[in-house]
């Protein structure tokens, strides 16, 4: 049965005399517009647009850019819809279906080297994690769905960018490779030396370059095209993951992409990832 404003209950008012809350209005403005434009929004486009003050337009924009539903391009400024609003969507037509097929290949990898596994997207140029499976114990990195990785100083950005064409990582390396410690590598030569390592080996290591104490494997996943869609990886301490067991967890992270990448329609005999010059 219907419910209908009768069915409100006392001293509930009917939904035709309900307010708006105003401030998800103002919300809802922000993100229609942004969904209807192309290159993104400045903040200073969305006050003229919305006609909201630029303080409201700044919290607000602020508030759904941590929620990883809005995202600011660090060169352009400009403010795009965020991966967890397409997740959202993704949800009301069954789930997101990568990280749902995925899930047995990532707890089975988890189980196999006991360590924490990543399963990582593109969006718009970076790699953003949309799946976590903790390693058993107290330790817990401090990764998140959502978390984007950086190209240049992690395994499972690492495992991406080598996919990606040279316009795309001439651009990453413009904007400024971040330096974290003495380990990250900051210059593009050195980053692109790294990428043609990764090809060749089918895999990527971050080898505390974004925080030392921790070094991660990761491993590229492709579609049925051969595009690069995604990547997986493992983390732990340097004291779990070292010389003596890399080349065996390097084989099972790169297993597990590749029967993922199965599922997606790739096949191995299918060239890999396209390489635009």
């Amino acid at each position: 049965m219907g419910i209908t404003a009768l069915d409100c209950g006392p001293g509930m008012p009917s939904a035709e005399k309900t307010r708006s809350v105003p401030a998800v209005d103002r919300v809802l403005s922000i993100l229609e517009l942004l969904a209807g434009s192309k290159r993104g929004l400045s903040a200073a486009e969305l006050v003229e647009l919305t006609g909201m003050p630029r303080s409201s337009v700044h919290c607000l924009t602020l508030t759904l850019e941590r929620r990883g539903y809005l995202y600011r391009n660090a060169k352009t400024g400009r403010y795009l819809l965020g991966l967890k609003l397409f997740s959202l969507a993704n949800y009301a037509n069954g789930g997101m279906e990568l990280r749902d097929r995925a899930a047995p290949e990532l707890n089975q990898l988890m189980q196999q080297t006991r360590l924490t596994v990543h399963l990582a997207v593109l969006e718009n140029d970076e790699a953003v994690l949309i799946a976590k499976v903790d390693a058993p114990g107290i330790f817990r990195l401090a990764t998140w769905a959502g978390k984007r990785m950086e190209f240049h100083c992690t395994s499972i950005g690492k495992a991406m960018a080598a996919y990606l064409s040279e316009e795309t990582v001439r651009i990453v390396a413009a904007r400024g490779l971040t330096r974290h410690n003495e380990n990250t590598i900051l210059c593009e030569r050195r980053l692109r030396e790294e990428l043609r390592e990764v090809r060749k080996l089918g895999y990527a290591v971050d080898d505390e370059e974004e925080e030392v104490g921790l070094r991660c494997i990761g491993a590229p996943v492709f579609d049925a095209e051969g595009t690069i869609v995604a990547a997986i990886s493992i983390a732990g301490l340097t004291s779990q993951i070292h010389a003596d067991n890399l080349a065996s967890y390097a084989a099972k992270v790169k297993s597990t992409a590749a029967r993922i990448s199965e599922m997606l329609g790739h096949r191995a005999s299918a060239a890999t990832a396209q390489i635009a010059s």
